[in-house]
C-alpha cells in the first residue's frame, strides 16, 4: 500500500475506504445539519479529490437530506462516511475522524460558529460565522498547504 494512503471505515467495519495524500482543507461544521447527522456539536472532515478516494469494501446508503448534497451511509451502522455531489464537484468530503489513524491536528476551517454550541471549540485557525464564499476557498486551500503542521 502507498505509504500516503490512510485507510478508514464505518463503525461496524462493514464500509471501508482509502485516502490518498493529504486532504486540499480539514474543517469543522457547526451548521444544525452536521450536529444532527454526528449527534455532537459538530462534524469533522477532509475534503480530497475525488480521484484520491476509494471504497475498498461494502456499499453505501444515501441518508440526510438528498440533493445537491449526497450524505453517504453504511447500511448497517449508519456511520457517515463522507459527502459527494453536484455542489462538490469532484470533491469529496471525507469525516476525517473515521480514518484508522486520524489526522493530529486541529480542522483548519471551522464554519457555522453563529450556530455553534457555546462551549464548542475546535481549535481551528480560521472561523466563518456561515459558509465561507466559495471564492474564498482557492486562498484558504493555498493557507492550509503552507500551513506548519503541530
Amino acid at each position: 500500500m502507498d505509504p500516503e494512503t490512510r485507510q478508514g471505515g464505518c463503525r461496524c467495519g462493514r464500509v471501508r475506504f482509502a485516502v490518498t495524500g493529504a486532504p486540499l482543507v480539514t474543517m469543522a461544521c457547526h451548521c444544525d445539519g452536521c450536529r444532527r447527522m454526528t449527534a455532537s456539536a459538530y462534524s469533522v472532515s477532509g475534503l480530497y479529490p475525488g480521484a484520491a478516494f476509494r471504497i475498498t469494501q461494502g456499499e453505501t446508503v444515501l441518508g440526510g437530506l438528498k440533493g445537491d448534497l449526497q450524505h453517504h451511509f453504511c447500511g448497517f451502522c449508519l456511520s457517515w462516511l463522507f459527502t459527494a455531489g453536484p455542489m462538490l464537484g469532484d470533491m469529496v468530503n471525507v469525516r476525517i475522524t473515521l480514518l484508522d489513524d486520524p489526522l493530529p491536528e486541529p480542522p483548519f476551517i471551522e464554519c457555522w460558529t453563529e450556530t455553534a454550541l457555546p462551549w464548542a471549540r475546535t481549535g481551528a485557525s480560521r472561523r466563518f460565522p456561515r459558509f465561507p464564499d466559495p471564492a474564498e476557498f482557492p486562498s484558504l486551500v493555498a493557507a492550509y498547504a503552507g500551513r506548519q503542521a503541530p
